[in-house]
């Protein structure tokens, strides 16, 4: 476990830094910290979990990576460069049901290229790769009603991989998902991040999920968040859930619990004193 103001800067540019940023909203009752300055720098191909209790700030520090959200203190540096707004190099997938559906597997997969003008004969087969991928060859041709909750995300993770993100942010992705599909998921996330060398950011409140996946796995403080610890996860790659029964595996759960049931507990303090006003 690294102490966040002890966190070494690789000599390298990073893929992706993370400057001192934070955002303050105004309210009709007074103005609220949602985000105090927050620093990463993450190399490239690394995979970065941020995991905290709810309202800590963890969808407002991706929203402003993403580029969804401008109004924020502090820098965001793609390969050194200050962006502002959405960029190129980054793409998104979030929880919510994304695809469109009255197109096929295929043809949702396709729609961004489709967007940028590719003919058809190019993006269908470049769709058909990224399918490929997700382990969804075979289903092209299905409508998303006709596909489970899990296929439906893979169909999300492949339109946005269509954009050749080499950065991707990932909100609560698997959320909606039972727990046998979510980790399954996961392992093919692994899989595809590991292929592409991917730099990856994941926002989750699943801490073993955050270990499964992870190189590092940021503790953010209860509202308003900052980072409060990064757990480095020193487990051998590849992985799959299959080490989700190990003992270090289940050390580094144990840890990470430890630090966020005292930030989770402060939510949970702060809504009860709400309730009895």
């Amino acid at each position: 476990m690294t102490d966040v103001t002890s966190i070494a800067t690789d000599t390298k540019t990073p893929a992706l830094r993370i400057r001192d940023v934070a955002k303050t909203f105004s309210t009709p009752h007074g103005d609220v910290v949602a985000l105090k300055p927050v620093s990463i720098d993450i190399k490239q191909g690394e995979f970065i979990a941020i995991i905290g209790p709810s309202g800590c700030g963890k969808s407002t520090l991706m929203n402003a990576v993403g580029g969804l959200l401008e109004d924020y203190e502090g820098t965001v540096e793609v390969d050194g460069k200050v962006v502002r707004g959405c960029h190129q190099e980054i793409g998104m997938v979030f929880q919510e049901e994304s695809t469109f559906p009255w197109r096929t597997a295929l043809d949702n997969v396709a729609f961004p290229l489709e967007a940028a003008g590719v003919g058809k004969e190019e993006r269908h087969a470049k769709a058909m790769e990224l399918l490929n991928l997700v382990g969804l060859d075979g289903f092209e041709n299905r409508f998303p009603a006709e596909l489970s909750g899990g296929m439906r995300q893979r169909i999300a993770i492949a339109r946005t991989l269509a954009f050749k993100p080499r950065i991707l942010l990932m909100d609560e992705p698997f959320a909606a998902l039972d727990e046998q599909t979510r980790l399954l998921l996961g392992d093919k996330v692994l899989q595809i991040q590991q292929e592409l060398n991917q730099t990856t950011m994941l926002i989750t409140h699943n801490i073993a999920e955050a270990v499964q996946l992870a190189d590092r796995v940021l503790i953010m403080t209860f509202r308003p968040g900052t980072i409060k610890r990064v757990v480095d996860i020193d487990l051998p790659r590849p992985r799959s859930s299959k080490m989700m029964g190990g003992e270090r595996f289940g050390h580094f759960v144990a840890t990470i619990w430890e630090d966020l049931r005292e930030e989770a507990s402060k939510g949970l303090l702060e809504l009860e004193q709400v309730r009895s006003t």
